[in-house]
């Protein structure tokens, strides 16, 4: 519990710290002082809204104002995330700028001598037998200096333009992120060659949803779209890889239960992401397997397909034993006391389950977890921290499909990484 409560306080200072930099990145550049103060009062106010939003997620039951609540945050916290980038990005550029000026080295020029009066002038001699010589230097007008300051209104004119292109850009490209995030995804059709695949299965349809995190801004709607997207594709099965939801079954029953209407000719198939364990892990594989799917949870079935035999392997979350001992993830298990077939599948929420499935003796896993990133710049830097991010690739003598998902997590936000529906086509090759 202590280091729960350690890990949330780091998580709120780091947060108040971001507030912090962009009220004073943005407002610096604001001429008014009190346009400047209501903008940072803003960003205050947004930290706290987030918070008080995160905290009662968890304490208070469901009521529309929660909803609206967790809307504005959710929304908002979509938006500062790109200026928070966009104000890095600009203060690294004007900081590079201040480094690599280099202020030129001036030339010393030798003390100027007075020209009223001659430097070896008699001592008591009449001055006006010496007419002075005119300082035809100090006629000359000033010469401008390179590093004199710049037009004070033309700095603030392009500091304030952009500023306004900052703030303009966060909120479009935040405004086109939501539109993206929040309807039902495309289907994404993915061949998949298997060398010497078992003629029956050559063009095996396997469905692919993952990641969906029905929740606070994901609801009963969102799902039925996408059921009813997948009942135009008929497939051979439907395989969820995890992250269904982010809240406790009795708040959201109603919301998942359009899951209950899919029917493929070899079935449903569940695994849990890492996000069930943060919301009652067993009480979600309860529910699912009461909609009609087959939960596995280090474990398989195996399918007869026209002469051809198909295991359909399952592993609980690659981080479940942090919660749950018992949940620990196993591929070896999964395939445990398994009879002779012509293709493994392994369902796994978190792509890092592959270094375990080829040790185990799996042909293809298909996962979920990453979102692809999700949202700009994330989706730039999401294979750095997982080798398999996206898209189809091969490991050993297997296969690995990563779903950018078909949800959103957090933001209302998809830029860069757009949600999918997988549609996975076996073809023997």
């Amino acid at each position: 519990m202590l280091g729960i409560a350690m890990f949330a306080l780091i998580v709120i200072l780091i947060w108040a710290l971001g507030h912090l930099y962009v009220g004073w990145s943005v407002g610096r550049f604001i001429q008014r002082r009190h346009l400047r103060w209501a903008i940072r009062a803003v960003f205050g106010l947004h930290f706290g809204l987030t918070i008080t939003a995160m905290s009662l997620r968890r304490i208070t039951p469901e009521a529309l104002w929660k909803d609206v609540l967790q809307w504005a945050a959710f929304v908002g916290i979509g938006l500062f995330s790109t200026l928070f980038v966009l104000c890095v990005l600009r203060d690294l550029v004007l900081l590079g700028a201040r480094i690599l000026r280099r202020p030129p080295t001036l030339a010393r020029h030798p003390a100027r001598t007075s020209a009223s009066t001659p430097a070896h002038k008699p001592e008591g001699t009449d001055a006006s037998l010496y007419p002075s010589t005119p300082d035809i230097a100090a006629s000359l007008p000033d010469a401008p200096t390179p590093d004199a300051p710049a037009d004070p209104d033309r700095r603030a004119f392009l500091q304030g333009m952009v500023n306004t292109s900052i703030v303009g850009a966060s909120v479009a490209a935040s405004a086109y992120g939501y539109s993206e995030a929040t309807r039902v995804p495309d289907v994404l059709r993915v061949e998949v060659p298997i060398k010497d695949l078992a003629p029956g299965l050559d063009g095996f349809k396997i469905v692919q949803i993952s990641d969906i995190h029905v929740g606070p801004t994901i609801r009963r709607k969102f799902v039925q779209g996408v059921v009813d997207r997948i009942q135009t594709l008929d497939p051979d099965i439907v395989a969820f890889t995890g992250d269904l939801i982010d809240g406790y079954v009795p708040d959201l029953r109603a919301d998942v239960a359009p899951l209950g209407q899919l029917s493929p000719r070899y079935g449903n198939y569940f695994v849990t992401g890492n996000h069930e364990y943060y919301w009652d892990a067993p009480g979600w594989c309860d529910e699912v397997e009461s909609l009609g799917w087959n939960v596995l949870n280090n474990a398989h079935k195996v399918i007869a397909i026209n002469g051809a035999r198909l295991l359909v392997g399952g592993v609980t979350d690659y981080s479940a034993a942090r919660h749950m001992p018992a949940h620990k993830t196993d591929p070896h298990k999964a395939i445990a006391g398994a009879p002779p077939v012509d293709f493994r599948l392994l369902l796994a929420h978190q792509p890092k389950s592959v270094w375990g499935a080829a040790e185990a003796g799996f042909d293809m896993q298909i996962s979920g977890h990453t979102h692809g990133g999700q949202f700009w710049p994330w989706n730039m830097v999401v294979g750095h921290v997982h080798p398999f991010s996206r898209g189809l690739d091969d490991y050993k003598n297997m296969k690995i499909y990563v779903s950018r998902g078909t949800g959103y997590w957090g933001p209302p936000k998809r830029l860069g990484a757009p949600s999918e529906i997988t549609l996975l086509t076996l073809k023997r090759v």
